[in-house]
């Protein structure tokens, strides 16, 4: 293993050395530092033009620039935009944190949602569910994300704050998306004609209970979810980590799991309180997350049974949601001053913050997610669509292996077939393209930040390269292409890690 990463990294830092020398000389060919000035018709056109190429170096040969712009850069100066006169650092400081704000919810939601939806549709092969997502999937994968960004801020921004005016779902749309819903679940989860339409009925009137639910509550123009919503959403949750995980079957992990929703609920006004005497920090709410991690565990451990890390696991994972939902009903509760401030269109179509918002930690919080939600669902949508086709073809592929026939004439449930022996031997081949497709997604998602006008790392690339600015660039290429070798190198890791029959010193 230290071998392969000792030749990994110098072969990683000979690409690396190669690729921003080229990208040096590239990007002094293609840029023009002096083009304003060629064109201006100021007096002391001559001396301002002598004045830049001074300011520049620009008479001395690119390739003595380059080294001496690496030796800076080595030494912990990567340069200044010399139109703003701003260091490098903060810049590039600035544009990686949005853009990793971006890349975490985008990333994470695709994948989840991807690999969900295509493992079902493998199960359901051929079936009108599999033909519906395989057809959702190219549509999505299909379109560019200009058209797609532009779709959402005109319906998703636009659309929803001119709904938000007067939030009222009529009854026959309600009635419509219920039986869309309905149709969907039955879909989804197959089986004979008589479950199908069980699992309709079911989903159609949760589906209209929860909209009867928002419509008569005034949800919409005060959003909270309150303890009902949170033991509610999370008694779900339990019941579906559970069915997946362990199976209904299991009663000490779905105890543990519902006890740990009723804790949840429990604690929910002594943490309203909390929170209301408190100053709240990021460092805290991670802290809280973890303290929520734990106590599903030590509730999973205290219920033991014959295979007790089930249900720790289980317990674990329900506990992380109702923190969730915890701390989503606490950014909720600022909804209406934020909506007010911004005169009842919360949901902003450009930018990653709102200027000069002041108040308090969530609402600083709130403003930050709403920026994120459009940008967010463009690259989602994107995404979803290529890791559905992925997974949808891994596990066809991994369900037609001989140790699952193995596995279903032992008698197996076919529920401990697909999770314990299917699933995860779907996951490796996703091992090698997630970690690319996030650290490239760290390079800037360029289209989708210019579209939203997100001050992210594509959207400085842009920006500098326009202007000529050659040290932001560089900066930027260097980061990038850092990460883009790490991330070959860290999936190499990640799949044998993940399958045995590779071997790193073969």
């Amino acid at each position: 293993m230290l071998s392969f990463l000792v030749r990994r990294v110098l072969t990683g830092l000979a690409t690396l050395f190669t690729a921003i020398f080229l990208m040096f000389l590239l990007v002094n060919a293609a840029s023009d530092p002096l083009a304003d000035l060629r064109q201006s018709t100021a007096p002391n056109k001559q001396q301002l033009i002598a004045q830049r190429i001074e300011l520049l170096d620009l008479e001395t040969n690119v390739v003595v620039r380059f080294f001496t712009w690496l030796g800076s850069f080595l030494t912990g100066d990567p340069g200044v935009a010399w139109r703003t006169g701003q260091d490098v650092g903060p810049l590039i400081s600035h544009a990686i944190g949005s853009t990793l704000q971006l890349v975490t919810a985008a990333t994470f939601l695709s994948l989840f949602l991807g690999v969900a939806v295509g493992v079902v549709s493998a199960l359901r092969q051929y079936s009108s569910f599999d033909y519906m997502i395989i057809f959702l999937s190219f549509l999505l994968y299909s379109l560019p994300s200009f058209l797609v960004a532009v779709l959402l801020k005109q319906w998703g921004a636009i659309g929803f704050n001119d709904f938000l005016a007067d939030a009222v779902i009529p009854w026959p749309v309600i009635l419509g998306i219920a039986a869309v819903g309905g149709l969907i679940w039955s879909l989804a989860i197959g089986g004979p004609p008589r479950r199908r339409l069980q699992v309709g009925l079911v989903a159609a009137a949760a589906t209209v209970a929860m909209l009867a639910y928002l419509q008569l509550t005034d949800w919409w123009e005060n959003p909270t979810l309150g303890p009902i919503l949170i033991g509610l959403l999370g008694a779900a949750t339990a019941f579906a980590v559970v069915a997946i995980g362990a199976g209904l079957h299991n009663r000490r992990a779905l105890y543990a799991s519902l006890s740990t929703v009723a804790l949840g609920v429990a604690i929910y006004f002594p943490m309203q309180s909390f929170f209301d005497g408190i100053l709240e920090t990021h460092l805290l709410i991670v802290g809280l997350g973890l303290l929520a991690l734990g106590s599903g565990l030590l509730i999973g451990w205290l219920f033991g049974g014959p295979d007790r890390g089930v249900s720790m696991r289980s317990a674990s994972i329900t506990a992380v949601v109702v923190a969730a939902l915890t701390f989503a009903d606490q950014v909720m509760q600022v909804w209406v001053p934020y909506s007010d401030y911004l005169r009842g269109r919360p949901i902003p179509t450009f930018g990653d913050q709102t200027p000069n918002l002041g108040g308090s930690y969530w609402v600083g919080i709130l403003d930050t997610y709403t920026h994120l939600i459009l940008p967010s669902l463009t690259l989602i949508l994107i995404a979803f669509a290529a890791y559905t086709r992925y997974s949808r073809s891994s596990m066809l592929e991994v369900m037609n292996q001989d140790y699952i026939r193995t596995a279903r004439a032992k008698g197996l449930p076919e529920r401990v077939v697909v999770v314990r022996h299917g699933f995860r031997n779907t996951l490796i081949p996703l091992a090698t393209i997630v970690p690319i497709d996030i650290i490239t997604l760290i390079g800037g998602a360029i289209i989708t930040e210019n579209i939203f006008a997100r001050p992210g790392m594509g959207q400085l690339f842009i920006k500098s390269l326009l202007g000529a600015e050659i040290d932001p660039v560089m900066a930027y290429l260097v980061i990038t292409a850092s990460l883009a070798i790490l991330a070959n190198i860290v999936a190499d890791l990640v799949y044998a890690s993940v399958d045995p029959r590779i071997r790193l010193e073969a």
